[in-house]
């Protein structure tokens, strides 16, 4: 219990219990909470503060961050510290913030917002991004600032058939299905997540049962907003524009409704960009009622956007006709080539209508695999998928840098697409597909899917089906609502959802959906997603005629790979002291060679012939002796009943004094010397211990064959001069003949 002043309430929702206080921390916020379930623990607040100026659009950041110490762990930066730059998961979780609570500020509202989510306390199996999306809700509830809440952000998944609310960390590993929702009292307005080739009724009624169990959550922040709330502050009036939008409708309406049945994007953009000149003249002129009006230009963005979705709406609700000239269910043209960039592992360019998406697939070895630092520990990924969205590909002059936009589109398209991936045991390679955005005009995160897709394939990546995403847009008037298949841009902005869908011909593999509306019905939801289903195999079969299958092979410029396995025993000998052997094969063959615990070495070689000489490189630190094989073996060391010889790195063998020679030898110097390289046979394998002979080799240079039973060991082997060694070697040990004495001193005679 705190020893602070605070009120608090709890609500219980899929078996668990979620505290909310207030008065706790943060009391000069405008808004502050303290969200807890379990040992998870999430500190929101949100402020604001009005700016000397109108910017046009509203000002509202939502920075999610997670401190280390919430989970007990050092950051791994060089700084030891949490580096300012967000993580990837620090983006997208903000995102998620940001997407329901952005709509329910009023319309207008011009003051700059800052809502802050930092991880105070990580159990590591309740998730803090849900916790983080209620959180900031409440923080704006609890403030002065106005917002039109309260929403709700929950995780469901399915484990075995059953609906899970926020399950931990370890039933998502049983669970088919991951979204993340956000919920106000009457409907569903955001959806994120991945699947495991579910049907879409299942993710309908996923989305609806999620609703249903969410409410606990709308009414606990209701009551502590009650108990704990400030007054909201006053709206400025908004001025009376009826008059300045009946005098521009009957200026520029017919130019604005033949502009807006341009279907090419670019042209209906200048014709657009003519309108309004057309209208700030007429506002300017003389004669008009508002010459002058500082105000009224002001407007004039406002209103003419407002005129353009009537306009565009209208012509859907009546003609059934969108902006190109299409119908509600229709998709446009699609294009693709393969393989347009000769030097890449895998490539495709894929165009719908007036998007096209270059795409790249690179394959690598698993030192290319990306490490991050998280609340759970290090983890790494094996496949990532990267996408750009340059400001040429909507003809506009910007600065080039990483949006938080394009982080979550690429994040979607990677759900979209791991599901298909091969298992790592059979396909071990770190995968890297880059999506370059190249023409936009809507849904071009989708393009990045299905291009995506196909650069996979054409890299020779064995998915287990193809996968294709679509868009849809709703256009709701009361109870009436028509979705849109495809949606251009335009349409997504004067629409009233945005709902992207991803999967294969048997189920969902990753959505994402917004909302501008107050929600949408289980109704609206089943309808869009059952258009979208039959899209997306319209898509599907348009890619199959492109390419039906992953190429047999795969390109001549990716890396060869092999997996050998080695005995556990020799793999620090493989390394070698400080890497020195393994970086020494690397220097050689330009291979990146991959050493497992358990044995298994993955070999990664930019040719076939590199692979080869690699792969016998790291088997010579694993010999086996063949018996009868003839070796060109190295005499390490001198014993008085005969010599050690090296047959191969970490393969020795005693060659016993009456093996050394035809003749019979006195002294084992009067033969070979350290350093010497001698011809020998293996005689005997017992175990680990290996003989060998140069005798029989003499002898089979002679025309004499060679009769295993001749050189069979005595049962008691003649001692020699201080002999008190056994006939024998530990090679694959390394283990020298015990008890003998080492005459080194003399090779240098």
């Amino acid at each position: 219990m705190s020893v602070f002043a605070n009120t608090r309430v709890s609500a219980t929702v899929g078996g668990k219990v979620i505290i909310m206080e207030a008065g706790r921390i943060a009391n000069q916020a405008d808004g502050a909470v303290w969200m807890q379930s379990g040992e998870t623990v999430v500190m929101v607040t949100a402020c604001s503060q009005p700016l000397e100026r109108d910017l046009g659009f509203f000002p509202l950041t939502v920075e999610y961050t997670e401190r280390m110490y919430a989970a007990g762990r050092i950051p791994g930066s060089f700084f030891r510290r949490e580096i300012g730059r967000p993580s990837e998961r620090e983006t997208l979780v903000s995102r998620l913030i940001d997407r329901p609570v952005r709509p329910l500020f009023p319309k207008g509202f011009r003051d700059e917002v800052q809502v802050l989510a930092s991880v105070l306390s990580a159990d590591q199996e309740n998730d803090p991004d849900v916790l983080a999306v209620t959180g900031a809700s409440l923080a704006l509830s609890l403030s002065s600032i106005p917002f039109s809440g309260p929403v709700a952000g929950a995780r469901v998944g399915r484990v075995n058939g059953a609906f899970v609310l926020n399950p931990t960390l370890t039933d998502l590993k049983n669970s088919d299905l991951n979204f993340v929702i956000a919920a106000s009292k009457e409907a569903v307005v955001m959806v994120e997540g991945e699947a495991l080739f579910v049907p879409e009724k299942v993710v309908a009624e996923a989305l609806a049962w999620a609703h249903a169990e969410m409410q606990p959550l709308i009414e606990a922040q209701t009551e502590l907003t009650r108990l704990a709330g400030k007054a909201k502050k006053p709206l400025k009036a908004s001025p009376d524009l009826s008059g300045v939008k009946n005098f521009l409708a009957g200026a520029v309406l017919e130019d604005f409704k033949a502009a807006l049945a341009i279907p090419e994007k670019m042209r209906r953009k200048e014709a657009k960009k003519s309108v309004r000149e057309k209208a700030a003249a007429a506002l300017a002129a003389a004669d008009s009622p508002y010459a002058g009006s500082a105000e009224a230009q002001a407007a004039l963005g406002e209103i003419l956007g407002e005129l353009e979705k009537s306009i565009v709406r209208e012509r859907i609700r009546r003609e059934g006709l969108r902006i190109d000239g299409r119908d509600t269910r229709a998709v446009r043209p699609i294009l693709i080539e393969l393989s347009p960039l000769p030097r890449t592992h895998g490539s495709a360019i894929f165009a719908r209508g007036e998007t096209k998406s270059l795409v790249a697939t690179t394959l690598g070895s698993s030192t290319d695999e990306q490490r991050m630092d998280s609340l759970v520990g290090g983890l790494t990924k094996k496949f990532m998928l990267h996408y750009n969205f340059p400001p040429f590909c909507v003809g506009e002059v910007k600065p080039v840098r990483v949006s938080r936009r394009e982080i979550g589109h690429g994040a979607l398209a990677e759900k979209a697409l791991r599901p298909v991936l091969p298992l790592d045991e059979s396909f071990p390679f770190t995968i890297r597909v880059v999506a370059e955005t190249l023409e936009s005009n809507g849904s071009s995160s989708m393009a990045a899917v299905c291009g995506g897709c196909l650069a996979l394939m054409d890299a020779g990546v064995p998915l287990k089906a193809p996968v294709a995403g679509i868009a849809m847009g709703l256009i709701k008037e009361g109870e009436e609502f028509i979705v849109l298949t495809d949606i251009l841009g335009d349409e997504d902005a004067l629409g009233d959802m945005d709902f992207k869908i991803a999967g294969t011909a048997d189920g969902v593999t990753a959505v994402q959906m917004d909302i501008k509306v107050a929600g949408i019905s289980p109704a609206i939801m089943a309808s869009a997603l059952e258009q979208a289903k039959v899209a997306r195999l319209h898509i599907l079969s348009e890619m199959a005629k492109a390419l039906p299958a992953p190429r047999a092979e795969l390109s001549r410029h990716a890396p060869q790979h092999t997996l050998v396995e080695v005995n556990p025993e020799v793999i620090r000998l493989i390394i070698g002291p400080g890497g020195k052997n393994i970086k020494a094969i690397t220097a050689e063959t330009g291979a990146s060679v991959d050493i497992d615990d358990s044995g298994k070495v993955a070999i990664f070689a930019p040719t076939l012939d590199a692979l080869e000489k690699a792969r016998e490189l790291v088997l010579l630190y694993d010999q086996r002796a063949e018996l009868g094989k003839n070796y060109e073996a190295k005499v390490i060391k001198l014993l008085d009943m005969g010599c050690i010889v090296e047959l191969s790195p970490n393969l020795e063998a005693l060659v016993h004094i009456s093996q050394l020679a035809l003749d019979r030898v006195e002294r084992v110097e009067d033969v070979v010397r350290l350093g010497d390289v001698i011809p020998v046979k293996v005689i005997e394998i017992n175990g680990d211990r290996v003989r060998a002979s140069r005798r029989v080799v003499l002898q089979e240079n002679q025309g004499m064959a060679w009769n295993p039973e001749d050189t069979a060991r005595p049962s008691r082997p003649p001692r020699e001069r201080g002999d008190r060694g056994r006939g024998d070697s530990r090679g694959q040990r390394g283990e020298r003949e015990r008890g003998g004495r080492e005459r080194g001193g003399r090779d240098h005679r």
